[in-house]
């Protein structure tokens, strides 16, 4: 015995593997989805980039990823209308480049509702934006792929997904069913399309909120902090490298998932 231990690929090749591939990230516009698609361009990826009111933003997300040297278009469609609005945005997507090899669902509607003051509007925006657009977009994901393409999903889903809790009802369940879609699609597209989703705790806070939220939030967290979009990042480059990871759900989250947070 030598200690010597077998290295299947360069850390150099680890790096750069994700070179001239084509992602779809929906609400790529702002907050984590815009996050995601930067650190993508940086790691050589080309984007489709979706949102829905936010064309400004939209353009300038596309802007910065062409000062990373990738090109990327912006892609507007309504996910509470989920069949049209896959159509749209994977026509345009393989339209411009040729193939999608990653599918980043991240577009989320998030509002803390729980028994008394939930509407039937609530649970319609819900399913249809945080579970039904999420399957119709993996399913057209899957139509487009070409015989010997590989390719990922990632759905961003929370760690509330996983445990049950006060308020937040149709958030909660619309995202433990993507979780249960995740594990579903992770048999059904393999050995081809790995699927995973990342469980994000605290990283920013909810529209209308400001720093105080996450500040209260950190109190509960046994890292005693509040996270932020890189570490949601790092996640996604993990999964998006890795060729023997399916299924799973990662949880950056300080630990909040074990405490149960703030509910």
């Amino acid at each position: 015995m030598t200690g010597a231990f077998f290295i299947p690929v360069s850390l150099k090749e680890f790096a750069l593997n994700l070179e001239g591939k084509v992602a779809v990230i929906t609400g790529a516009a702002v907050r984590i989805g815009r996050a995601m698609a930067l650190a993508l361009a940086e790691a050589g990826v080309d984007l489709c980039i979706h949102y829905h009111h936010s064309n400004e933003a939209a353009e300038e997300t596309c802007e910065e990823v062409k000062t990373r040297g990738r090109n990327a278009i912006s892609v507007s469609a309504d996910l509470s209308d989920p069949v049209s609005a896959a159509a749209a945005i994977f026509e345009a997507a393989v339209a411009r480049f040729g193939k999608v090899d990653i599918l980043i669902n991240s577009a989320s509607v998030f509002e803390n509702k729980g028994l008394a003051d939930s509407t039937e509007s609530d649970w319609d925006s819900h399913l249809d934006i945080n579970l039904k657009a999420p399957f119709f977009l993996c399913q057209r994901f899957a139509e487009q792929f070409q015989p010997g393409q590989t390719g990922q999903i990632v759905n961003i889903v929370d760690w509330r997904a996983q445990r049950a809790g006060k308020g937040h009802l149709a958030y909660r369940i619309s995202k433990a069913g993507l979780v249960t879609l995740t594990e579903c699609l992770a048999l059904e597209l393999a050995p081809a399309i790995q699927v995973n989703a990342i469980a994000p705790g605290a990283i920013l806070p909810p529209p209308g909120e400001d720093q105080s939220y996450l500040d209260q939030r950190a109190q509960k967290v046994p890292l005693q902090r509040a996270g932020n979009t890189a570490e949601i990042c790092s996640a996604l480059l993990y999964l998006l490298r890795s060729d023997f990871v399916t299924g799973e759900v990662l949880t950056v989250a300080g630990g909040e998932q074990l405490t149960g947070g703030l509910g």
